[in-house]
């Protein structure tokens, strides 16, 4: 994992001044910390580029699991985890593994999205977990 920022390279008063030009023509800021960027690279090769879409989906979901650990050790609760639209780019082998390990205790109350739900159903009886299921009818939301 490396932060990237045009400030490691110069002087922020002096990159404003240089960008000055393009800015105006652009009508936005186009340096600053708000293009500030995390690159994720595994074994040297960044994720973003050389990932499959699956890998980087389970890049990012390894991400957010190490965001709860974080969290729960930090503030002493077990916070919610989100997990939406998780299964888009993933085998059914791996969404089973995922969904097996996140339907432990230890993860407390989980929610996640689909647009399938007989996927859905279909992932949960595969690990013998009955998910609570809420189903939206489309023409209501």
């Amino acid at each position: 994992m490396e932060y990237q920022s045009a400030l490691q390279q110069g002087n922020f008063e002096d990159l404003l001044r240089e960008s000055r030009a393009k800015d105006e023509r652009a009508h936005y800021s186009t340096c600053g910390v708000h293009k500030d960027d995390v690159l994720f690279t595994i074994e040297g090769h960044p994720i973003k580029k050389f990932g499959s879409q699956g890998q980087q989906k389970s890049f990012l979901i390894a991400l957010r699991l190490a965001q709860f650990d974080w969290l729960k050790e930090r503030l002493g609760v077990v916070p919610i985890l989100l997990l939406d639209d998780i299964f888009d780019k993933l085998d059914n082998h791996r969404v089973a593994q995922l969904m097996s390990l996140v339907s432990q205790q230890t993860f407390g109350q989980v929610v996640v999205t689909d647009t399938d739900e007989i996927r859905v159903s279909g992932i949960f009886q595969s690990i013998g977990v009955t998910p609570h299921l809420l189903l939206f009818d489309e023409q209501v939301a």
